[in-house]
């Protein structure tokens, strides 16, 4: 019963002692329900909501689904776009948006995502992709790099291409480290048998007259 009604009708002293009661009556009550919130015992894991328990999981998850989205727009940011074929056997290949020049190709038949370097002496390849390309033996030899030296092997005569451009007798080293196994370095023992411009974010290969 609201408090304010039932003491509309009071008058004198008789009001004053209902108002009195009530308002007594009022604070009994105030006072168990604090002591109650008090004595309550916290609310154990298993007594929380399904939304607070997983709380963090949820967390984890949805950062490792944010990363993965990431990691797979970066591989699509990056992708090689393919080599243009001119007139006359020109290749056109573009720069990537990492600021390198990709392109596909094969070695020894076997398929290859070249990394074009001018400033390496030849084609290289891991050992696990010569082992897949069947490229066996060759000349035992110390590959110099910015790392150290390192133990390799060469062989010679064997076929590579970049694109519809085929050259024989091309000689690949073998050796190649932190590569994955499709991916082989496109050195000068193939890019010789061209000429090479680089202008406008381009790397364009002329075919040298035989």
């Amino acid at each position: 019963m609201n408090l304010i009604a039932a003491c509309a009708d009071c008058t004198g002293a008789r009001g004053l002692k209902h108002m009195n009661f009530r308002g007594k009556m009022v604070v009994a009550r105030s006072l168990l329900t604090l002591q109650c919130m008090s004595t309550s015992p916290a609310p154990s894991p298993n007594d929380l909501p399904t939304g607070l328990k997983w709380g963090p999981l949820a967390i984890v998850a949805v950062w490792l689904a944010v990363m993965g989205v990431l990691y797979l727009l970066s591989a699509q940011y990056l992708k090689p776009k393919p080599v243009a074929v001119l007139p006359g056997g020109v290749l056109v290949i573009p720069m990537s948006r990492d600021g390198h020049f990709y392109a596909t190709g094969t070695v020894g038949g076997k398929p290859a995502q070249f990394l074009v370097d001018t400033g390496a002496s030849m084609v290289t390849v891991s050992e696990a992709f010569a082992q897949q390309a069947g490229l066996v033996g060759g000349t035992p030899t110390v590959f110099k790099t910015a790392n150290g030296d390192l133990q390799g092997r060469v062989l010679t005569d064997v076929p590579v291409s970049l694109g519809p451009a085929q050259v024989s007798g091309v000689r690949v080293g073998v050796g190649l480290v932190g590569a994955e196994p499709d991916e082989a370095l496109l050195g000068q023992s193939f890019l010789n048998q061209f000429e090479i411009t680089l202008a406008d974010k381009q790397m364009t290969l002329r075919p040298k007259p035989q």
